[in-house]
């Protein structure tokens, strides 16, 4: 089986549109969450979200194919491109055959689906336009991806809710470590910030009302928390092997070294009691890795800034990890960007990364007030200093699926 690694990184965000904007909004604990400005929200209890802003699609796509491109998909490419560009990699002397395509969407293109219903109603069947349905599936982003860099490997998407990004890279290190790929370009994408979407969050009472301080809104594990911040972008990472990435002199992030995916087969929205499928997925991820809990020098939560998610995810950390829960530094990059559904896992395991890479762990903003079941280490407000030699990122979503990444540093020693 062969060892995977992480080669290239790109984001698309509330809190930046690019790696350095990130990283420094990160550090300094920026909040990315402001009133709505897509549409008008006067009617909706929830009027704020972690909407991307500044970003200039036609620095990354041909003004040809931006028509035909619902905004994940954008993202998706526009991440895709900065991520091939970070790793360094010249797709003209690879064997294209051997590099795939795994990202997905927990939703997909909201946007389209909402335009052309809106022109169904008003005008007719007839005036649907015909590139309704490929810009609204979920897997077309994959597609226009695979397409633009002319990457023939395996392609698909995965959809798994706030799971969904960290299933796409867990599916990818499969596919490598298999030996079915060389090289994948893997993570997820949502632009769901739409009249539907808040609506249908806000009817149950998922979202934070909080809307006099937007800032404030998203405050994951803090006893004043009431509900979660919706929000888009997308994060990608390039895996490869270990073999590939040293035959061409890359530079390594670090080793994905274990994944671990469970299910809760409990309840479409709420997670299982004790948090028994996060704490199944915590473990398969060590045991994967073969490494044990105290291996682990940093947790980057789901946290989602909801009663009983954070409650849970807590609850399940201190079951698998025991005292040393207590030792462990925690954070919550939705504190900062809201959560991105189907492209949270991408962009927190960007962020896990650049954690790692600079020895300093972002914090959870908006901790103000504990919760006393909520008593381990948020990292709240400041970031830390602290070498990070292996960390783990969680991602939990509705219908009860959980998905586990385990980075390491990279040591051929492994």
């Amino acid at each position: 089986m062969k060892k995977v690694v992480i080669t290239g990184l790109g984001v698309i965000t509330p809190i930046g549109n690019n790696l350095e904007e990130y990283w420094e909004s990160l550090k300094k604990g920026k909040s990315g969450v402001t009133k709505i400005s897509k549409f008008d929200t006067s009617d909706f209890p929830s009027q704020i979200a972690g909407e991307v802003k500044g970003f200039k699609p036609e620095d990354f796509i041909e003004k040809r194919d931006l028509r035909r491109m619902d905004p994940y998909t954008q993202y998706a490419v526009a991440a895709s491109r900065m991520a091939i560009e970070d790793s360094g990699i010249d797709l003209s002397k690879e064997d294209t055959t051997r590099i795939g395509v795994i990202i997905g969407s927990g939703i997909g293109g909201m946007v389209t689906l909402e335009e052309q219903h809106k022109i169904l109603l008003t005008k007719g069947p007839r005036r649907l336009s015909p590139l309704f349905v490929p810009m609204m599936i979920s897997d077309i982003a994959t597609g226009y991806v695979s397409m633009i860099f002319k990457l023939k490997g395996p392609n698909y998407a995965v959809t798994s809710a706030c799971a969904t990004s960290s299933h796409a890279i867990g599916d990818a290190y499969m596919l490598i470590k298999r030996g079915s790929a060389d090289v994948m370009v893997a993570g997820g994408s949502e632009a769901a910030i739409t009249p539907v979407s808040l609506g249908g969050f806000a009817s149950m009472k998922a979202l934070s009302l909080r809307n006099n301080e937007p800032e404030k809104a998203s405050r994951p594990f803090d006893a004043k928390r009431d509900g979660f911040v919706i929000g888009e972008g997308s994060g990608i990472v390039i895996l490869e092997s270990e073999e590939h990435a040293l035959k061409r002199n890359a530079r390594i992030y670090g080793e994905l070294a274990g994944i671990g995916f469970t299910a809760d087969a409990y309840h479409l929205t709420a997670p299982a009691p004790g948090g028994e499928g996060a704490v199944r997925g915590i473990k398969a991820c060590l045991e994967d890795a073969k490494m044990k809990p105290e291996d682990i020098d940093y947790i980057n939560a789901h946290g989602t800034s909801t009663e009983w998610n954070d409650k849970i995810e807590t609850t399940a950390i201190k079951t698998v990890f025991g005292e040393y829960a207590y030792k462990i530094p925690i954070s919550s990059t939705k504190s900062m960007t809201g959560h991105l559904l189907g492209a949270a896992g991408g962009i927190e395991l960007v962020a896990s990364i650049l954690c790692m890479k600079n020895s300093i762990i972002h914090p959870t903003i908006n901790y103000e007030y504990k919760d006393d079941e909520c008593d381990l280490d948020y990292t709240p407000n400041v970031a830390r200093k602290k070498e990070i030699k292996a960390l783990i990122s969680n991602t939990f979503g509705f219908g009860g699926h959980n998905a586990c990444l385990l980075v390491r540093k990279y040591d051929e020693k492994w």
